[in-house]
């Protein structure tokens, strides 16, 4: 199982038309809000699942803030994580995903790629796809197999 992971598109249109050849082999594509309207766009080209969250720029209604889901028998955490302080530390995630025994919190709003792995927890900010703050714009791949996780963040 391949998870690709995208946050803070924020409507950069060529940036999206560049994922187009970075996500293609994915089985389930994960945005994680900063805008999530960036989806339709998507969609011309990805034909997969998408899962999304909203992040602070979004104001859809019909969009979840958090979703937490199940895959490859792996218990995943998303969110913006703009309500749990992220671009002061992970300590509100870590309380999260202790709470809900997740084996993986998805997160943005930093603009800046970073894998984590405390406690069991993996914590994985894909950077943005747009507009970074480290750089060259990223998103991340998780590759799940035989019950192991393997995330990476690729920069283009």
């Amino acid at each position: 199982m391949h998870i690709g992971v995208i946050s803070d598109t924020h409507m950069v249109i060529s940036s999206i038309e560049r994922l187009e050849k970075e996500i293609k082999g994915v089985d389930v594509l994960i945005h994680l809000g900063d805008n999530v309207d960036d989806i339709a766009a998507i969609k011309k080209y990805y034909k997969g699942e998408i899962i999304n969250v909203k992040g602070n720029c979004d104001f859809s209604a019909s969009v979840p803030s958090d979703r937490f889901l199940e895959i490859a028998g792996k218990k995943i955490f998303l969110t913006h994580g703009h309500r749990y302080g992220v671009k002061e530390n992970l300590s509100g995630l870590r309380y999260k995903a202790l709470e809900t025994g997740a084996d993986i919190v998805l997160y943005g709003h930093t603009h800046i790629a970073k894998i984590d792995f405390e406690e069991g927890i993996w914590y994985i900010n894909p950077g943005s796809a747009s507009l970074p703050r480290d750089g060259d714009k990223s998103y991340a791949i998780i590759s799940i197999s035989k019950g192991t996780i393997e995330p990476k963040v690729i920069r283009f």
